[in-house]
């Protein structure tokens, strides 16, 4: 079996790729221990099978309350094993020392997540079901046989202990005794050869597994021996002396038997292995998934994650309360600014939402914010937002950014409507359609038409659509067709600035002269473009900058009765404790 497997996916390439599917991955496999396990994440994609999406997010909750209570799993030796495995299963062959280790180290790591998972503590027993389950095929085979065996045989650095073996003991004891009397013999010669000033320095060296000292070279044809060479320099040659060449045969016997003994014992450990293969393969494809659901657990305490909800198709609703987008989060943290949060509601009666407001307000960020946590959800990975309440979607396809492809000889417009026309014979009911800047880079009224014509094709076909526009046409269509709501990204008119905040029921203004006038544009120009508006432009404009205006104090009055209604039930609870004083 796979340690790594391909999921289906809902995602077109193209709208994986806009909504930054892989970036996220990478995100994602940043947590990860091991290279198993972040080739199994970057292999994660989202499922259309509901049963598969909530067994996923209930494991991950489950990984997440072990965090909670400080139980950590110990995957620090994962890899794929089954190259070894295989290995192990042929007749004759051995296992090398590192690979023996490795082996090893992971069963280890199997035995011990089996252990946890017999006899969880007490705390936690019945709250982990699901890993109980995906854990059920290492439990009826125990692993610490195993690893027993080969650790009393096998040191942290690769090499056999003496008592691997009561031969390999005995032939090391010998081989001890072997070099004592070598060194002897040879500290002897140093001596005698040292008096003459034959020797080069006193001491004792190893060429060859052959025990030599060294001679000057001018001075060899006094020291009866073999020759093994010369320094670099060439002054010196190392000589085995003739007294010392039965001594270090013995010797080169001795760790010839030495070797056989350790492939022989290497061979007894790989059959060992091989009776176990079945269950440590299992276990390490066991492992692999508690890792991946480890990364996300750690993910989603580090980004204060809820679990989605996924809703019936009979009683559909879309719904994110203040949800961010993970990567756009992160890069703030790191140059210290703060995310805004995006909130939005669409229910099975008003599957379309049009969002308005001025260029950099966010109306981009929130589409791909919306596309990424819904890949998100169907991939099992918890939610950053408060509250996510998801359909299950069969395709989540967007048209965000510029779409211009010099490949293809295609413009930006043309681009825009290739991809368009893909998504609207591909989207149905249980489709998640975004759509950034519809009917831009064209002629306007034409524009306009194309993107009320596509608006209204993708509310007929039911599928859950947001879509991003400056266009007025839009807005009013949003607000006379049934199905649809409005939505305004926000915008200060004092500072001139964008608060990226969405606010649902109100299409927004796009205050494109207004933020040039922010970004220092001449007060001519400024002055001459207010005066190109026709009167029904600036009066839309005028009307929309005063109801956000209006919904801007009614909040803050709303806010000024919270904290009044705050102060008055506090001075109601201060004069209930003096009277019960009294």
């Amino acid at each position: 079996m796979p340690l790594v497997q391909a999921i289906p996916s809902p995602v077109e390439d193209c709208s994986r790729s806009v909504l930054e599917w892989d970036r996220f991955l990478d995100l994602l496999a940043s947590y990860s221990v091991s290279s198993i396990g972040r080739a199994w994440l970057r292999s994660l994609a989202p499922s259309t099978n509901r049963d598969w999406i909530e067994q996923q997010h209930s494991l991950v909750a489950e990984l997440r309350l072990l965090l909670e209570e400080g139980i950590q799993p110990v995957l620090g030796s994962l890899f794929d094993p089954t190259d070894l495995l295989n290995k192990s299963r042929i007749e004759g062959a051995a296992l090398e020392a590192e690979e023996i280790r490795n082996i090893l180290n992971l069963a280890s790591d199997i035995s011990t997540w089996a252990a946890l998972m017999r006899t969880p503590p007490e705390r936690v027993r019945d709250q982990v079901p699901g890993l109980k389950a995906l854990s059920a095929s290492l439990l009826a085979t125990e692993l610490r046989p195993l690893v027993e065996s080969l650790s009393s045989k096998i040191l942290p650095d690769g090499t056999l202990a003496d008592d691997a073996s009561p031969e390999l003991r005995h032939i090391r004891r010998e081989m001890e005794r072997q070099q004592r009397a070598i060194e002897d013999s040879l500290r002897s010669t140093l001596r005698r050869l040292s008096s003459e000033g034959s020797t080069q320095d006193d001491l004792i060296t190893i060429r060859g597994e052959r025990f030599v000292i060294p001679v000057k070279s001018e001075l060899k044809h006094r020291v009866s021996g073999v020759v093994h060479g010369a320094s670099s320099s060439g002054q010196t040659v190392y000589v085995e002396p003739l007294e010392t060449i039965e001594l270090n045969n013995e010797l080169v016997r001795l760790l010839e038997d030495e070797q056989a003994e350790i492939h022989r014992i290497f061979l007894e450990m790989t059959r060992q292995i091989a009776q176990y293969a079945g269950v440590l393969g299992q276990g390490a494809a066991v492992l692999v998934e508690i890792e991946t659901l480890l990364v996300r657990a750690r993910f989603a305490k580090e980004f204060d994650c809820v679990v989605p909800r996924f809703t019936a198709e009979t009683a559909a609703e879309f719904t994110l309360k203040k949800a961010r987008h993970p990567l756009l989060e992160k890069r703030l943290r790191t140059s210290g600014g703060t995310i805004v949060p995006t909130t939005l509601g669409l229910t099975d009666s008003e599957r379309q939402l049009i969002i308005s407001g001025p260029n950099t307000g966010g109306k981009t960020v929130s589409l791909k914010t919306v596309g990424l946590l819904a890949i998100m959800a169907q991939a099992g990975v918890p939610i950053p937002a408060e509250e996510a309440v998801f359909p299950v979607f069969d395709d989540i396809l967007a048209d965000i950014g510029d779409a211009q492809s010099i490949e293809q000889n295609l413009s930006t417009f043309s681009a825009h409507i290739v991809h368009l026309n893909r998504i609207a014979h591909r989207a149905g009911a249980r489709s998640l359609v975004l759509l950034d800047e519809l009917g831009s880079a064209t002629d306007p009224e034409e524009g306009a038409a194309l993107a009320v014509a596509i608006s209204e094709h993708f509310l007929r076909s039911g599928a859950w659509s947001i879509i991003s526009t400056h266009l007025t046409s839009l807005k009013v269509y949003a607000a006379s067709h049934k199905g649809v709501r409005n939505a305004a990204v926000g915008f200060d008119e004092k500072t001139l600035a964008p608060t990226y905040e969405l606010r649902l029921g109100v299409p927004g203004a796009s205050a494109g002269i207004n933020i040039a006038q922010r970004l220092g544009l001449q007060p001519k120009i400024i002055a001459a473009a207010r005066a190109q508006l026709n009167t029904q432009t600036q009066d839309i404009a005028t009307f929309l900058d005063r109801l956000h205006q209006q919904l801007r104090e009614l909040e803050a009055e709303r806010k000024r009765t919270r904290e009044l209604e705050y102060e008055l039930n506090r001075e109601r609870n201060r004069l209930a404790t003096e009277g019960m004083k009294e």
